[in-house]
């Protein structure tokens, strides 16, 4: 795939993966549609977008918003844009044992993860197909295929997303639609300090195996290299990953590593 001169939306926009994704891509030429929360901040990723290349426009939302998302799909095509893909790296992880966890943070953490990256799909997927094809990326995580103690909501979402995805892929085989699923392992972004906890505030603090993690800009392009050779899944993200293939290949292994793992 050949992301030269080509239209892709971007949410996460404003930080972490999304962030320097987006860089990677402006190099491209691209032009990019940038979202998030926060305006000020993609309104920074926006100019650096602009000076490595890329042009630029801002859609501010929030994930559990479906009225604004809405707006601003509307509003981006009625603009004319022909959007080539959607790159989804919006999201929010969670740290407390699951016996403490009230249920209105599983459905707040499953509200962003899985039904706000759906929804942002759902939109612009019917626009995709009818433009000939394109491409879609999720972003899971290593504990969207195995779980483990202090991640069950989290856990549970990404587990979702990769059922959601797969069924895409199948559904859409005649479409020219490429999907990919990233699983990332330990990257050194702030995902652990604005997760939430049992009382809904952030956890605030850095878990030590991503303190030392991979970069987000060595994922990015790691990312966009897997893309460009329509890799499936793609996985990445230090030894993280290796509890996967265990999970497969070994599972009485993995049973045993699981129960052990340390909740911080």
């Amino acid at each position: 795939m050949n992301f030269d001169g080509k239209t892709y939306w971007i949410t996460g926009a404003s930080s972490g993966l999304g962030e320097a994704v987006a860089y990677e891509l402006a190099k491209h030429r691209t032009c990019l549609i940038l979202s998030g929360r926060n305006t000020y901040t993609l309104s920074r990723v926006a100019d650096r977008c602009q000076t490595l290349g890329a042009a630029t426009r801002i859609e501010a939302f929030d994930l559990t918003d479906f009225a604004k998302m809405e707006e601003s799909v509307k509003s981006v095509l009625a603009d004319g844009v022909k959007i080539d893909g959607l790159f989804n790296f919006g999201g929010i992880s969670q740290r407390s044992f699951a016996i403490e966890t009230p249920i209105d943070i599983d459905r707040k953490v499953m509200e962003i993860d899985y039904f706000g990256t759906i929804g942002i799909t759902k939109r612009l997927l019917p626009h995709i197909v009818e433009n000939g094809g394109g491409l879609i990326v999720a972003t899971s995580s290593v504990v969207g295929k195995f779980g483990i103690p202090y991640r069950s909501a989290y856990s549970a979402a990404k587990h979702a997303l990769h059922g959601f995805f797969e069924s895409l892929r199948a559904e859409t085989a005649k479409n020219n639609l490429q999907i990919n699923i990233l699983v990332p392992g330990r990257i050194a972004t702030n995902v652990s300090k604005n997760a939430i906890t049992k009382t809904g505030e952030k956890y605030g603090i850095t878990d030590p195996g991503q303190a030392t993690g991979m970069t987000a800009e060595q994922s990015a392009k790691i990312i966009l290299r897997g893309v460009a050779r329509g890799k499936k899944e793609i996985l990445y993200g230090g030894k993280a990953v290796a509890m996967v293939h265990i999970r497969r290949w070994l599972p009485r292994l993995y049973y045993y590593l699981a129960s052990r793992v340390k909740a911080l």
